[in-house]
This record gives C-alpha cells, structure tokens and sequence, in this order.
C-alpha cells in the first residue's frame, strides 16, 4: 500500500524526472535488455535505436509521477499501454523483472544521496501500485479473449493462406488458423500481435487489422521499413502456407458507434486500420469524408479499392493528398495537408467523428489544424505510431 509520505516522494522526483528521465530510462533498458533475455521479444530494437522507446516511458513514468494521487488523470494513457501490452503478451511474471531494473536505475543514475533508501522504497510502493492495475485490467482482456466466441489465450498457429502487394511499399498477408476453427470478431481499429524466431532469436510485433472480420481469417498489410527486421522479413521471405503465432486482437483506438459525420484522415501506412473502419461504417448512412495522404501514387495502397466504395456507396467522399507526386499521380491536392485544404474536404457542419493515423509530425498538424477549424477535441480519435509504454514493441 502506497502511503501518503510515499506519494510526496514520488512527486517530489518530478523535477528530477523533467530533466533527466530519458538518462534514466535508457539505463533502465541498458540494464534490462543486456541482463534479462526473457523480456527482449517485447522490445523493438529500431525504437532503442531512434529514442523513442526510452523517451515515451519517460514520459509514461513523468506523467505517473505527477498524477500519483489521481491516477485517473492519466486518462487514455493507461488504456492504450493496457492494449499494448495485451497485444504482445506481456504476462504478470514480466512485471518484477521491470521493476527491480527501473529500481536499480534510479539507484544508480540518481546516486545513493538523491536516491535514498527511503526513495527507493516509495518508488518501489508507487511501481507495485501500477503494476497490480495494469496486470489486473491485462487480465480482464485475456480472460474475454479466451472466452469469446473464436478467441483464445496466448498463442494460436496460424498459415499464411494469401499474400497480395498493395503498393511499393505495402503488402497484405491473410492469415487462416491452423486448427480449422473459428476467429474471433474484433473493432475496427484493433490489432494482433504476431511471433516470429528469426535467427533463433522470438520477436514480437503488433499490427493493424486492415479488413472486417470474416470468421475465417485476419488481415494485415504491412510497410516495408528501411532496416526492419520484421516488415523486410515478412515480405521477403514469409510464404504462403508458411506457419506464424498469432495473439488475439487487441487496441482502443477503435471505431465508435454514431450518427454524426464520419472522417477518416490517415497518412502513409497509417491508413489500415481506417480501411476496417471504413467498411463497418459503409451501411450506417451517415456521411464518411475518407482523407488520405501519401507521398506519390507508386506508394498510394488501396486507391482502387476506396475509389470502387466511392462509385458504390452515394455518402463517402474522397480525398487525396500527395507530397510528392510523380507526373502522371492524379491526387486532389499536392504539398503537405494544409488547415485550409483540410477546412475545403471537412463537412460543413464541424460537429463530426474524426479519427486519424499516421507519422508523428502528421498526428500533431493534424490534430492542430482539426482544433483551429472548430472540431471539439473529444471528438477527435487517434492513435500514434510507435512505443506506448516500457513493455512494447
């Protein structure tokens, strides 16, 4: 139990972390990663590489630190590293192992004068206060998952039944269970994880479920990133008929029952989890102002098939912006995506359902231009890419 002297420690270290939490957080993963090969498949070694990894669970500890007496603060933080972690499998065994490493970093970066035994024991109340949540709320979702109609808990073999290219960067992989049985329905806007051994080294990775469901298989389309180990992996060398482990869905970034106007803004890879999201909507009725982003036509996914929903259904719009387009792109803008030319593709009435994806400097102008243009920020849905907590890939 996290004493009320206990939480004036931990928010005492507040400046302590504004200043030197990434130093901090690396040496919590330096230390982890380098001793503790167990948890190493939960990690994403291209996010160490860039920062983002330390950088978002130095935020994430920040951002506890300040709310630890109204951790409801914390708001859909929490939810999304829930489903993260659900997503990769992050198991209650996992958890001593973080804290013991985060526990020896604030030791060791801090220095025993700063980081005293009692700041210690406080930080050591305050991460079990947070682990019991997290844990107790990851188990609710495996526990549904296990009971739901086609789900299941941990693991399930899975065969690559198709493998389709829907760009020069992006290809689709349709994955059927190995077991003949039924799947799972998800939310539009959920994800999977997947495990892979390269190397004879387990990776894990999550994606966006890019179709609805149909009972029989689950869609991913994945990008081919420069140096990825998983995306380069799976489109040069996973085949079909080839086996693979999935995890069962998972994600809060989803799609919202309503009947007001529907936009979907997306750039890049960002696009997929829109695509199930698009069709879920389709028979609703209700306006959908589909808005895409890319840099050409050559890596433009699923242009086709928006343009074929387009000419079938009278109340989805269309929308494409194109960085740099080559001489024969046909977009309907060019250049980056501006306030105004998101203000021309909006619906009149601003009292709309906006959810977007995509890079982070998108996110940000995004978000930025739907606040100037009148959209009230709770209507506004998004995910990011990259890690949302310690444990995620």
């Amino acid at each position: 139990m996290l004493t009320s002297q206990q939480r004036a420690i931990v928010k005492s270290t507040v400046p302590l972390l504004e200043t030197g939490g990434e130093a901090l957080t690396s040496h919590f993963y330096k230390i982890m990663l380098g001793e503790y090969s167990e948890v190493r498949p939960l990690f994403n070694q291209a996010h160490q590489a860039s920062g983002d990894q330390p950088r978002a669970l130095a935020n994430g500890v920040l951002m506890y630190a300040r709310h630890i007496d109204q951790l409801e603060a914390l708001g859909p933080l929490v939810g999304k590293i829930i489903n993260k972690h659900v997503a990769l499998q992050v198991l209650p065994e996992h958890y001593p192992i973080v804290g013991a490493c985060l526990l020896r970093a604030i030791r060791e970066v801090l220095g025993a004068e700063v980081a005293t035994d009692e700041v210690i024991e406080a930080w050591a109340a305050a991460y079990q206060q947070l682990a019991d949540l997290l844990i107790g709320a990851e188990e609710e979702i495996y526990a549904a998952s296990a009971s739901a109609k086609g789900g299941w808990r941990g693991a399930r073999w899975f065969r690559l039944v198709r493998k389709e290219v829907e760009s020069a960067e992006i290809t689709s992989f349709y994955f059927a269970p190995e077991d003949g049985g039924e799947l799972m329905d998800f939310i539009p806007g959920q994800y999977i994880g997947l495990r892979l051994n390269l190397d004879g080294e387990e990776v894990r990775r999550n994606y966006s479920l890019s179709a609805l469901g149909n009972g029989r298989e689950y869609r991913i389309s994945v990008k081919r990133e420069e140096g990825g180990r998983v995306s380069n992996y799976l489109h040069d060398e996973f085949h079909v008929g080839d086996r693979i482990e999935l995890f069962a869905p998972a994600g809060d970034f989803v799609l919202r029952p309503g009947s007001k106007p529907l936009v979907l803004i997306t750039a890049g890879v960002g696009i997929t989890p829109a695509l199930a999201m698009l069709e879920a909507a389709q028979d609703s009725g209700r306006p959908i102002h589909f808005i895409h982003c890319a840099r050409n036509g050559a890596v433009h996914a699923f242009r086709d098939w928006i343009d074929e929903k387009v000419a079938a259904i009278p109340h989805l719009s269309r929308f494409f912006c194109y960085s740099e387009p080559h001489a024969d792109d046909q977009p309907d803008a060019e250049g980056l995506l501006s306030r105004e030319q998101l203000a021309q593709w909006l619906p009149t009435e601003r009292d709309l359902d906006a959810y977007f994806l995509g890079p982070k400097g998108f996110m940000s102008q995004v978000k930025k231009h739907l606040r100037e243009l009148g959209v009230p920020e709770r209507q506004c849905h998004y995910e990011f890419f990259g890690p949302a907590s310690a444990l995620e890939a």
